[in-house]
């Protein structure tokens, strides 16, 4: 018993490997890596240069967390514009001022909850969603670009216009080359382990620990697709 304690003591001292994290290919040097969508994303972050409050508190501030502090020689840019209430019409309103006029390497988009929940029509959802996408390429071809669905709480009742709004994101993500990260997928299996509301505690925003599954896929999915990239 003595053995194993000093054994367990010793351990917690022993440095952990700089670079335990597996690396992502899209984090170059100097990347400025943005995170565009709504509550989820959101995050309640902060409005000003706090670094304590700026990325908010979700699968966003997870994801910088970890690759900033494994990997500082990068510089990596992390920023989250994520607003509380979006549909795609409220984010191609600022879509110039916290997209375009940012200059992302990366950028990630998580949109359509409020959508639905607010009725927006499907056509024009994909048609605006597609705008936006297209004119950020238009200013860096360049632009690795990450496409995430939107998700409700698995209650095991089937919500028609999500699953409509998510073959949009799928279809877009093929058309534009784009990465697609399936977050239903992640929240639907989950419940295997523990019920719904450990992970999303109402219809729509993930606890704690929804959001460290949604850091996970986004970092898995990501990774693995520029790892085969040529």
């Amino acid at each position: 018993m003595k053995l194993r304690s000093f054994l367990w003591r010793a351990a917690l001292l022993l440095p952990l490997p700089l670079h335990a994290l597996e690396p992502i290919p899209a984090f170059t040097k100097d990347a400025r890596i943005l995170f565009q969508g709504d509550s989820i994303t959101d995050g309640n972050r902060g409005r000003n240069s706090d670094p304590n409050h700026i990325l908010g508190h979700g699968y966003v501030f997870v994801t910088a967390a970890r690759h900033g502090a494994a990997y500082p020689e990068l510089k990596l840019d992390f920023m989250n514009r994520g607003v509380s209430g979006n549909t795609v019409l409220e984010l191609e309103k600022r879509w110039q001022q916290d997209t375009l006029d940012l200059k992302p390497d990366v950028l990630s988009i998580l949109i359509g909850i409020n959508d639905s929940g607010r009725g927006i029509p499907l056509a024009q959802f994909e048609q605006v969603y597609e705008t936006l996408i297209t004119s950020a390429k238009t200013a860096n071809p360049d632009l690795k670009l990450v496409l995430c669905e939107p998700f409700v709480k698995p209650t095991g009742k089937i919500n028609e216009d999500i699953i409509k709004r998510q073959e949009i994101v799928a279809r877009l993500a093929q058309k534009h080359g784009a990465v697609l990260v399936h977050f239903q997928k992640v929240f639907d299996e989950a419940i295997k382990r523990a019920p719904a509301d450990y992970w999303i505690w109402d219809n729509v925003h993930p606890t704690y620990s929804g959001h460290q599954l949604m850091a996970d896929e986004w970092e898995r999915v990501v990774r693995e697709h520029w790892k085969q990239a040529p």
